[in-house]
């Protein structure tokens, strides 16, 4: 049984369609990417994946329809989401923003806590007070996948992770990519340049015009 899986699924804000009978499968444990160019579609795919857009068609997540639920009730039921945007809570700091996304494990994965986190981003581990403000755009990008990870989905949507970040930031994020995938974590990637993370990728779908074929 898929993980995750879109099935002719439409999506759009007011009048301007976006997706058009999409459809994909994230089984459990794998990296799947979602390629293509800025404004194919890609983040409004997860949007509709999380509820935070219009939409129709059937979206199932451990074989239950989650279509009709509210984005907190999706992310209850295990299914984590970083934004393109990053969103950290600026005047808290990084020890705070974890303990937001907090939730107990609910699967056999292992639990999310501050110790494995500050090992998959060791920078974040000497700034645990530093408020969201004062770190950079790579530093709030890893703070935000930390604080979704805290939540212990059993797969996460990452918006373009390696979007504007320096190249050794780039590097890092790749790597966390690859130690989520070897904790067993379900990835869908959506990213511009395909060959981020591409060692680390099972399958790739490509998205042009809100169309999604598989390559």
């Amino acid at each position: 049984m898929a993980l995750l899986e879109l099935a002719g699924v439409r999506a759009g804000y007011g009048r301007a369609r976006v997706l058009f009978d999409a459809s994909l499968v994230l089984e459990p444990g794998e990296v799947v990417m979602l390629a293509g160019r800025n404004g194919a579609g890609k983040s409004t795919t997860l949007k509709a994946i999380m509820g935070l857009v219009e939409r129709t068609g059937e979206i199932r997540f451990q074989g239950k329809r989650v279509d009709q639920l509210e984005p907190f009730e999706i992310a209850r039921r295990g299914l984590g989401y970083v934004a393109e945007d990053r969103r950290v809570f600026s005047g808290l700091s990084v020890s705070e923003n974890l303990e937001v996304g907090r939730r107990p494990a609910q699967s056999a994965l292992p639990a999310w806590n501050e110790e494995r986190l500050f090992a998959l981003f060791p920078n974040l581990a000497g700034m645990r007070e530093r408020h969201g403000n004062r770190m950079s755009g790579g530093e709030q990008k890893m703070l935000a996948i930390a604080r979704t990870l805290m939540g212990n989905p059993l797969a996460v949507l990452l918006d373009e992770p390696s979007e504007g970040l320096a190249p050794i930031v780039v590097r890092h994020m790749a790597a966390a990519i690859g130690e989520l995938k070897r904790a067993g974590l379900a990835v869908l990637l959506c990213e511009q340049n395909p060959r981020f993370a591409e060692a680390l990728v099972d399958r790739t779908y490509r998205i042009d015009r809100g169309q999604i074929q598989p390559t």
